[in-house]
């Protein structure tokens, strides 16, 4: 995003009422009555679950990640696991939603963060129009970057309504994607205890 940061997208009532016209105007191409009883508050609600859809557009992960100098926490390769996040995002091809679940690792350096901070991350990428890979190398790069970590990974599965509804109709696919970065990439031993935890 550019600019000042917004703490609402509906912060700009000029651009709000452009975007209610708009989804307003989809109803009618799809041979819909906007003004009927059902739909002719539906716009304005569907920005308004915006604020929560694309809350990751309103957030900076540097602004909740808080840090802690850890010299006790011995040893400092000890792998750092977070399993099982549930996530929800939006497929930017098709608009469509896609849910599974995520394993956030990392290897401290120095520095340690609240175990929370790892879903944190998580969720403020995944609730941005994207794609499954994105999330996984956004998520490790903040880790790396913000912590110093000497690893970081991502390990997402999940199911995509875009695949399941559309195309080619598949309802139990599963796509996995995994972002591995420092240790967990370069080495073997670490990338095999990591992927036994997290099984």
């Amino acid at each position: 995003m550019s600019g000042k940061k917004k703490n609402s997208f509906s912060e700009d009532k000029k651009k709000y009422q452009e975007v209610v016209a708009a989804i307003t105007n989809i109803f009618e191409y799809l041979g819909e009555n906007p003004t009927r009883e059902g739909l002719k508050e539906s716009p304005a609600r569907i920005v308004k679950s915006w604020e929560r859809l694309f809350g990751g557009y309103l957030q900076d992960p540097k602004d909740v990640l808080t840090t802690f100098k850890e010299d006790n926490v011995v040893p400092f390769n000890q792998i750092i696991l977070l399993k099982d996040i549930e996530f929800y995002s939006t497929c930017e091809h098709h608009f469509q939603p896609f849910i599974g679940k995520a394993h956030v690792a990392y290897i401290p350096e120095n520095k340690v963060i609240g175990i929370s901070k790892l879903a944190r991350i998580l969720e403020i990428y995944a609730r941005r129009l994207q794609i499954q890979e994105r999330i996984g190398n956004q998520v490790t790069e903040t880790i790396m970057t913000v912590l110093g970590a000497k690893a970081a990974a991502c390990i997402i599965e999940a199911k995509h309504l875009c695949m399941a509804s559309r195309g080619v109709e598949k309802q139990n696919s599963i796509m996995v994607t995994s972002s591995l970065k420092g240790t967990f990439l370069e080495n073997p031993k670490s990338r095999q205890e990591l992927m036994s935890l997290i099984k």
